[in-house]
């Protein structure tokens, strides 16, 4: 970034400071410090959601017990979207019209992010997203705290078809119906094909949110692995119909040696429900996993069940996500003075936090995060067991460069030049 760019990124935040202080602001007017809580309660993401709203009041309860934020005490709104994704925009709204909140934390699915992206650009609210997703997207009003497909998708593809995770050769891709799962099997079929493996090698399956009858599905799984190529699951299924999955791979005697499952959505919380024993050896690939030995971590899975009252809660991946992003907006929001949109987003470029996976996170100007990507083994006690993880934190791309659309783009919102799909070489020099 060249010096003109940090001129007027000095001026931006100074000017927001100053025009804040003489003319004031729904946050700045409130006694409290309000932050939107976004997350489904109810319904078949509950499962995986009702967990993230209990971490961001987890951080908020931490951060009023050390004096708050700017002076003021931080207050969660927590609203319940129920699962319905047009709800999500309706209580997206809510808190940004109606309550006034600095910024909020939630959704899982991409379906329901793509809900409530129009309402954070019109109203200039602040969301930051916590769960991997499949990327193509870079709003100036989202922080991506999950992985993007380079960060997840594709390295776990990498390492299935290395000797070390088993040499696969055929592929079922195997997603809930809806814009995660299908963007991310686009980009793995296109990396899939770019390597060589053939078109007859690669089999695609969707189904329904809540999918519960799994039987049908997994026989033809097993069909299609029975050609003599070694074959593996890439799984995009997401929520409780996961549940189902793994108890009929189990029930059809489907084993992690025979055909293993690498899951994108599946964590320490999603496997507290099943029972892991007949899933030894299945595969996830997350950023963090509770089983990750260092003292960042132990502390933070000591202050999770500490506050949560219960010494057997896990942690994961998304939960991490979301410490990571509260964070850095509380360090942005003491670094800009004040809780205004404008001046917090610009502060938070190049915010560090040293996370429980043991690496320092960096905010990048694209929106996104440079993590480390891990790979576990599913054990019976129901955590995972490292079996690799790249050396240090891999920074995110917004855009494939496997979709042609794509490969060209770049993202850069450092202040003035903001784009969220420019060309790559106008912008190639900010990177």
């Amino acid at each position: 970034m060249g010096f003109k760019s940090i001129g007027w990124r000095k001026l931006t935040l100074a000017g927001a400071v100053a025009g804040l202080a003489l003319a004031g602001g729904p946050a700045a007017a409130e006694d409290t410090i309000k932050v939107g809580v976004l997350h489904s309660l109810s319904g078949t993401m509950a499962i995986s959601e009702t967990t993230l709203k209990d971490t961001i009041l987890m951080m908020v309860d931490d951060l009023n017990k050390k004096g708050g934020l700017l002076g003021k005490k931080v207050e969660a709104v927590v609203v319940d979207p129920a699962s319905n994704w047009p709800l999500f925009a309706e209580k997206a709204r809510e808190l940004i019209s109606r309550d006034h909140v600095a910024a909020v934390f939630g959704c899982w699915t991409s379906v329901s992010r793509k809900s409530v992206l129009p309402v954070f650009e019109e109203l200039n609210g602040l969301l930051f997203y916590p769960v991997q997703y499949e990327g193509e997207e870079s709003s100036k009003n989202v922080f991506y705290t999950g992985a993007a497909p380079n960060q997840q998708a594709i390295p776990a593809v990498e390492y299935l078809m290395s000797k070390e995770g088993g040499s696969v050769k055929r592929w079922v891709l195997a997603g809930t119906d809806y814009v995660y799962p299908r963007t991310t099997n686009k980009i793995l079929e296109a990396f899939l094909l770019s390597k060589g493996v053939k078109k007859e090698d690669i089999m695609i399956n969707y189904t329904p949110f809540g999918h519960s009858d799994w039987q049908t599905i997994v026989a033809e799984i097993k069909r299609f692995a029975s050609a003599g190529k070694k074959t593996a699951v890439v799984s995009t299924i997401n929520g409780d119909a996961n549940v189902p999955f793994y108890k009929e791979l189990g029930n059809q005697g489907i084993k992690a040696t025979d055909i293993p499952v690498v899951a994108f959505s599946v964590g320490e919380e999603e496997l507290a429900g099943i029972d892991t024993k007949p899933l030894v050896g299945h595969l996830a690939a997350w950023n963090y996993f509770m089983s990750v030995n260092n003292p960042d971590n132990k502390a933070f899975i000591k202050q999770w069940q500490t506050y949560i009252k219960n010494p057997k809660r896990v942690t994961n991946d998304p939960m991490e996500a979301h410490y990571i992003g509260f964070k850095m907006w509380t360090q942005a929001v003491l670094q800009a003075g004040t809780t205004d949109v404008d001046a917090v987003r610009q502060a938070m470029y190049g915010q560090k936090v040293k996370s429980p996976s043991g690496y320092d996170i960096v905010m990048n100007t694209n929106h996104h995060l440079s993590k480390p990507v891990m790979i576990g083994e599913i054990q019976a006690n129901g955590q995972f067991e490292i079996v690799w993880q790249t050396k240090g934190p891999i920074k995110a791309q917004a855009w494939s460069p496997y979709i042609p659309e794509s490969a060209k783009l770049t993202a850069d919102w450092t202040f003035p030049w903001v784009c969220g799909n420019c060309t790559a070489p106008k912008y190639k020099s900010y990177q």
